[in-house]
């Protein structure tokens, strides 16, 4: 039994289990990343746009978090020659809300009664 658990990569009694060090080491790097990605977006962006996203983070932050998405692959890619400003950063959240609603359009059909009588 040791040995299927070692070929599984499992220690007996683990249960696949992250321990204590794994998960402090996991959430260290996760805020490192999340750093790293604050330091980008504040130098790519203006003043002005920085605070404008702040504030749709608060209402918003999955909508704040794709604008965040776009402008940081836009600068990996070397397509941001000037920092983004607010005018910019309008647009591209009204690119995500025509996305977002274009994806998630509802329409309703009523059925009629069969034998209605529409005298």
């Amino acid at each position: 039994m040791a040995e299927m658990m070692a070929a599984r990569g499992g220690a007996p009694g683990a249960q696949g289990m992250p321990s204590a060090e794994d998960a402090e080491q996991q959430e260290e790097a996760r805020r490192a990343a999340e750093e790293q990605r604050r330091t980008m977006l504040h130098a790519v962006m203006a003043p002005d746009a920085r605070e404008r996203l702040a504030r749709v983070a608060l209402v918003k932050p999955d909508k704040a978090r794709n604008v965040e998405n776009m402008i940081l692959t836009a600068a990996k890619r070397g397509a941001l020659q000037n920092k983004v400003t607010e005018d910019q950063l309008k647009g591209m959240l009204e690119q995500i809300s025509e996305r977002e609603s274009a994806a998630s359009k509802i329409t309703i059909q009523r059925r009629r009664p069969m034998f209605a009588d529409d005298e």
